[in-house]
């Protein structure tokens, strides 16, 4: 339509009008099956009756190490956790449609938090199942929201396909599996491994937990790792051990795992991603 130079028309979207109208004729049933859903897909966060007595002020917490995938949380398990006496104290359950068809060993949580008998301002969480796009801010509102983040320091180790990374020479040249760092601008200790290139991203819950620490400016640092396989393995889960240093100073830890503290692991593992259990 022809105007005059400087005209100011008022226009409109049709896209828009056409969602407002939908959500105008949406039924009463249409809301409670939609309400139904949200319901069922939310995430719920259980902490032990110890823990949840303090629920009038957050937890107190210097360090928060979070392990996702199958090998990072071998590796806690078999370095960190296999060493000391470490006690359950809470969970995190949720659904979605990934989640309802894994199978986890009875007792064990597919997301755990667990905090050591000799350092209780250690909290570590290993976290095994998928947390879909819709439910990551919930998982970071609660939990977090039950930290005290004043003086928090917070470690992820996160697992990621090769097929995900993004360069400029071929993947081949570089040995696999490797590490990539990425921070948030509040961590200013030392990085023990390259930097992530750009334009490599991160997704999923580590870039959940690394988005909730910038933007409320908690020192974070993520450790990814690219491997060439899916299932669990002893030689990924080994390429974690740049990230020692870390954790060196704050938990006891088994710098060097028997073989069958390493095989129960991935015996573990393997059981609860087999296709036909």
């Amino acid at each position: 339509m022809a105007t005059f130079f400087g005209e100011v028309l008022s226009v409109y979207s049709r896209a828009v009008e056409e969602d407002e109208d939908e959500l105008e004729d949406e039924s009463e049933e249409d809301m409670q099956i939609r309400r139904e859903i949200e319901n069922k897909r939310e995430v719920h966060v259980h902490w032990s009756s110890e823990i949840a007595k303090s629920t009038d002020k957050p937890f107190q917490c210097s360090d928060f190490i979070i392990a996702v995938g199958h090998n990072a949380t071998g590796f806690l398990s078999a370095f960190v956790l296999s060493s000391g006496s470490w006690e359950a104290v809470g969970s995190a359950s949720l659904w979605n449609e990934r989640s309802r068809s894994s199978s986890q060993p009875a007792g064990e949580p597919s997301c755990g938090f667990y905090r050591s008998a000799g350092c209780s301002s250690v909290l570590i969480c290993l976290c095994t199942c998928f947390v879909a796009e819709d439910q990551l801010f919930q998982w970071t509102e609660k939990v977090f929201g039950f930290i005290q983040t004043r003086g928090l320091q917070v470690l992820v180790l996160s697992d990621a396909s090769v097929s995900e990374y993004t360069t400029a020479d071929p993947v081949s040249a570089s040995p696999v599996p490797f590490l990539r760092a990425l921070k948030s601008s509040a961590y200013k200790n030392t990085v023990h491994c390259p930097v992530m290139e750009q334009p490599n991203i991160v997704t999923g819950l580590p870039a959940a937990v690394l988005s909730h620490c910038q933007v409320h400016q908690i020192p974070a640092v993520l450790y990814q790792c690219y491997s060439d396989v899916i299932s669990p393995d002893t030689i990924t889960m080994e390429t974690y051990k740049p990230a020692l240093p870390c954790l060196s100073k704050l938990v006891t830890l088994d710098s060097s795992p028997s073989i069958d503290v390493l095989r129960k692991v991935v015996k573990s593992s393997e059981s609860q991603s087999n296709l036909y259990t």
